[in-house]
């Protein structure tokens, strides 16, 4: 399924003129690319490809870590959370999806419109372990 890395071209494209920088992080042996975006960004047959629930008040979490010297998709073991700025906490539950050599993990949650995140994600894959932390201002659509 080449529909989510569509997608995620697209998205980025559109996000590109929101952010200033790309938004990726080198985390050790590991690039890793992310982006949060409103699920209403998906066309309705991409959620209903990867049991997405499209709604103006949730956002998609898509992470993908990538060898930096080879390049190569890494599988890893995922888990994060997102706290607003009162301090509450919001968990993810990750998803992981593979499209030929790509792979992709997928978490979704829910928030009020210009709520203002801290997202931790920690991946795990031996002895690497790497934590990603990126904070973002999230609007309904």
């Amino acid at each position: 399924m080449r529909i989510l890395t569509t997608f995620l071209l697209l998205a980025g494209v559109a996000l590109s003129f929101q952010a200033s920088a790309e938004q990726k992080k080198t985390l050790g042996s590991w690039d890793v690319h992310y982006i949060a975006v409103n699920t209403t960004f998906l066309t309705p047959e991409v959620a209903k490809a990867f049991g997405i629930v499209r709604s103006k008040n949730s956002t998609l979490v898509n992470i993908s870590i990538l060898d930096k010297r080879t390049k190569k998709a890494q599988s890893v073991e995922i888990t994060g959370n997102a706290r607003d700025l009162l301090g509450s906490q919001k968990q993810l539950e990750f998803k992981k999806v593979t499209e030929g050599e790509a792979i992709y993990y997928l978490a979704t949650m829910s928030f009020e419109d210009q709520e203002r995140y801290r997202f931790t994600i920690k991946m795990n894959q031996g002895n690497n372990n790497q934590t990603l932390k990126f904070e973002q201002k999230l609007y309904k659509e």
